[in-house]
Parts: structure tokens; sequence; C-alpha cells
């Protein structure tokens, strides 16, 4: 489909939507007492929009923050001085936060930085060649590589960030040769990350969803602590649990459908694994290596072993953990209480350092083929963190102009029990897939809505409060796997030298397979009273079938 063809069937709608909502949803009240404009919805919407008619997402994002930046220097009041004002808590914002320093954003771009960098050290060492040597007697095809990639997503709970990068360039060479789409391995890398560090007892993930729970706990006076509302939770979990079940039995059926497919298709048979057209980002793997390195496993385990060593020792050290390194609650505590983010940075730099030594000790580089991968990991992550940036002024926008807080309360007045947690799933989905930031989606809806499902179990810790702390957590995951702007998405993308615009294509089909599942077989049953573990099992049971079918209707 062409530019043109696109502006026409996006930019009406994008029109239609602007209409309505100033029409019918001029304005809602913020929990403050503040009013939030229709127009807050501009930034994201329009981000989305021009992403899908120009396929260019860096220009899209910009475009979009500086939209957010001039309706809020609007609200405001339009003067130069205001106009200053808002370029430097915009600038703030995606740096070192407005509300004091916070230096998270500051820190992931280092990790990102030295993660790549370190990465493609070990790849032209020839660490991650000796690695895939090991891991092709297993991977034998398209089919049992694809299953590998899944299991190894699943098995690296860490973090999102540390998961994608981890298994993305590890897996694209073995994934190249046996033909399997850039896309599928965008797919399997993004669905086997935030899923799994979301559900995970040890992940940088615990810590920052037990802090919201224990918030919402103490404002609504809820005699119950993070940790146990977490557990409650897990269960019923319901979009997490079946994206990582469906992704298993898509690798193992060989099967796909929609876009994925024809992705798949054009691998296979041509052996492109990337479409013609498709915009490549940090493609460290296919491009980094020197003829005089020497194979060394030694050189991918020692940075490798040490970044995950130095992730769970630092971790553990500064969250002051207690107790046996054995013990789940210990870890639990310890997790809750450490600068994860900073864990996660000073680990990568550390094993930067390593891969560093290890390439010249054991593959015998010489200082300047080492300069010139740490210099082709570098230059790989310019682009990609220039987007993130953006998506992170995305963020900013939609936390200035209350994005979040518009879009939960135009269904707000919806409170059957039966209907409300597959509600708070819908509303969590579409503010994440909006802001394109699953956790500052939570942020948001926990104290939202789970007042409200509390008022609905009659002022009690019930079924719908528990059910529906499960749905926004699930719910913002699901919208950022579908959304352009998402800075998982991007880095999914990224790490398997996909065009992000691509992997959002392809993956969207999937995530909403899972996401009707999920509502149909999860979340509706669960509030009627039918045990989880049912939900789950016919979720899966829905999923083989789908996939039977597939087999059926196309058997070659």
């Amino acid at each position: 489909m062409s530019y043109k063809q696109k502006a026409l069937i996006c930019v009406p709608i994008f029109l239609l939507i602007c209409f309505v909502l100033m029409w019918q949803f001029p304005n809602v009240a913020s929990d403050d007492g503040k009013v939030v404009w229709w127009y807050s919805v501009i930034p994201p919407l329009l981000a989305i929009t021009l992403a899908v008619i120009t396929t260019r997402l860096f220009l899209s994002l910009g475009v979009a923050v500086g939209a957010g930046l001039l309706l809020a220097w609007r609200d405001q009041g339009l003067s130069l001085n205001t106009f200053f004002s808002e370029v430097v808590w915009f600038a703030r914002a995606v740096t070192i936060t407005n509300d004091g320093i916070d230096l998270f954003n500051l820190w992931v771009i280092l990790f990102v930085l030295f993660m790549m960098s370190m990465i493609s050290v070990v790849i032209a060492s020839g660490g991650i060649a000796s690695a895939i040597s090991i891991l092709s007697h297993l991977a034998r095809g398209p089919r049992s590589t694809q299953f590998i990639t899944a299991v190894m997503g699943t098995v690296i709970f860490i973090g999102d960030y540390s998961n994608a990068m981890l298994v993305g360039p590890t897996m694209r060479p073995i994934m190249d040769r046996y033909k399997v789409s850039r896309e599928k391995l965008a797919y399997i890398v993004d669905s086997t990350s935030a899923p799994i560090a979301g559900l995970a007892f040890v992940s940088t993930w615990i810590g920052y969803e037990v802090g919201l729970f224990n918030a919402v706990a103490e404002n609504i006076g809820l005699d119950s602590d993070g940790y146990s509302m977490f557990f409650d939770a897990l269960p019923f979990r319901f979009y997490c649990i079946l994206t990582i079940i469906f992704v298993l039995i898509n690798t193992l059926s060989g099967r796909d459908y929609g876009t994925m497919r024809r992705a798949q298709t054009r691998a296979r048979d041509t052996g492109d694994v990337s479409a013609p057209d498709a915009k490549v980002m940090g493609n460290i793997a296919a491009d980094i290596g020197t003829e005089n390195s020497k194979t060394q496993i030694l050189s991918a385990v020692i940075p490798l072993t040490l970044l995950f060593g130095l992730i769970l020792g630092g971790l553990w050290i500064d969250g002051k953990g207690t107790g046996s390194i054995f013990s789940l609650i210990s870890w639990r505590d310890a997790l809750s209480n450490a600068n994860n983010v900073k864990i996660l940075a000073s680990a990568a730099v550390t094993a930067f350092v390593a891969s560093i030594i290890c390439a010249r000790v054991f593959s015998k580089l010489s200082f300047p083929e080492i300069g010139k991968a740490v210099k082709e990991g570098l230059s790989g992550t310019l682009l990609p963190i220039a987007i993130i940036l953006c998506a992170w002024g995305i963020k900013a926008s939609c936390d200035k102009l209350l994005t979040g807080q518009f879009i939960a309360s135009l269904l707000s007045d919806v409170v059957s029990p039966l209907w409300f947690p597959a509600l708070v799933f819908v509303v969590a989905s579409l503010t994440s897939f909006a802001t394109g930031t699953s956790w500052g989606t939570m942020a948001i809806l926990i104290p939202t809505a789970i007042p409200v499902a509390f008022l609905l179990d009659n002022n009690s810790y019930g079924i719908t409060t528990i059910i529906c702390l499960g749905a926004v957590l699930d719910g913002a995951i699901f919208g950022d796997h579908c959304s352009p702007i998402s800075d998982t998405t991007i880095l999914s993308a990224i790490v398997s030298s996909c065009d992000p615009m691509h992997h959002v294509r392809t993956q969207m089909p999937y995530a909403l397979t899972v996401a009707v599942i999920a509502l149909i077989c999860g979340y509706l049953p669960a509030a009627l009273g039918l045990p989880s573990w049912i939900g789950i099992v016919i979720g899966t049971g829905v999923t083989i079938l789908l996939f039977l079918g597939l087999y059926r209707l196309r058997p070659d």
C-alpha cells in the first residue's frame, strides 16, 4: 500500500477520532480536580498515525513530541517564558525527570550502550560463534530453532531489556541459517521478554509492581502487603501466561497465519529474512567478524556469566538481602529495595570490560580489531537510542497532558463486577498502546481502577479486586506489545535486526489473538467464579486447536 493510500485511510480516521472526542468528550476531571482536555490524546494518536503512513518511526515520534510540547505550551499561556519552561520540562522528563533527580533513563541508555558494545565484542571474538555451534546441534531446522529461541527467552527472566539484548543477537545467525524471518525472531523475543519478566518472582519488574500494590493497599485501607497481592494476582495473569504458551505451541507447530505467514513464506522461498523495504537498525551480529579471531567459547561464557552474576549479586547486595540466597522471600525483599536499572547498567559496564579482556586473551584479537568492534556496536545504538528518547518524550507528553487519565475516564462509568475486570484489561491495553509504556499504564490505572474494584467487592478484598490487579498488569503488557511507540517493542526489533514497523505489523495479529482468548477464556469466566487454572487450560486448548486447524488447512 502506498503512502497516499495509507494517508487516505489513516488521516480521516485520525480526524474522526478527534472530532468525536471534541464533540462528545471535550474534557474530564482528573483525580486531583484538574481539567483534562480531549486533545491530550493527539500526541500518541499523531505518532501512531504518522508511523503507519510513513513507516518512519523517528520522524513520527519527533513530530508527536513536538505536538505534545506545543499543546502543553498552550495550556501554560503561549508566552516566550512559558515556552522555554516547557522545553526545559520536557528535556528533564526524558533525562533526569522533574521530580527531583532520577537517573533511571540515563542508566537505561548506559545499559543499552554497553550491552550492545559488549555483545559486539563477544561476536567479533568468536564467542557467540562457539555458543551458536553448540546450539546448532539442538537446532536442526526452522521449527526447533524457533522453539529453542522461545525457551531461551523464557529461561532468561531477569528483565525485559536484558532478555531481549541477549536472546536476539545470539539466536539471529541460527535463525538466518534456517531461513526464519526477522519478523518471527522479533516476535519471539518480544513475547518472551516482558511477559516472563512480569511473571517472574525474581526480576527487575517485581519491585516496581509490588511498590504500586503497596501504595494502593495503603490508599484503600487494605490489610495486605504488595507481595501477597502480587501472588494473589498471579493465577489471573491470563494474557502473559497464555502468551508464553502460545509462543511455545506456535514454534512447535511450525504454522503461522496472517502477516507473519507471509513473512515466513518470503524467508523460506526466497532466503530474504528481511523484507526488501525493511529499515534495519542495530544489525551487529551479521556484520561484525574478524578473520584473525579464534573461536573461543570462553570469550562469550565469561562476560555473560559475569553479567548474570553481577546482576543477581548486585540486586542482592544493593537490596540488602538477608537470610538464605535460596529463599524466595529473601529475594523478593531484596528486589523491592534494589536500584534495578543501576545494577543492570553497572553489570553491563563490567561485562563490557571483561569482554575486551577475553577477546584479547582468549581470541587473540588486536586492539584495533577490538576498537573496530566497539565502534560498530556503538554506532548501531545511535539511532535506536534517539528513537527510545523520543518514545520517552511521548510518555512525557502523556504525563504532562494527563492522557492516561483521560482515556481511563472514558469508560469509568461501567461498573458491573462481571464486566469490570475485562473492561480494566481493555482500558489498560488502550492506554498502554497510546502511551507506549506498560509501567506508566500500571502507575496510572492501579491507583485508579483498583479502588473501584474494591468498592464493587463491597469494600472487601474480593475476587473482582484480585482479577483487576492481574488485568491492569496484563493489559499494560498487551498494549505495549501492539504499540509502535513502545520502547520495548522498538528494542526487540532492534536486537533482532528487524524493521520496527514490520515487527509491529506481524506481531499484532498474534497478540490480538491471545488477548481475545484471555478475555473469553480467562477474565470473563474468572469474574463468574470459575477457577483461574480452568481458564488457562481452556485457553491452551483453544490455542492447540487453532494451530491444528491451520495444519489441516495448510498441511505443507
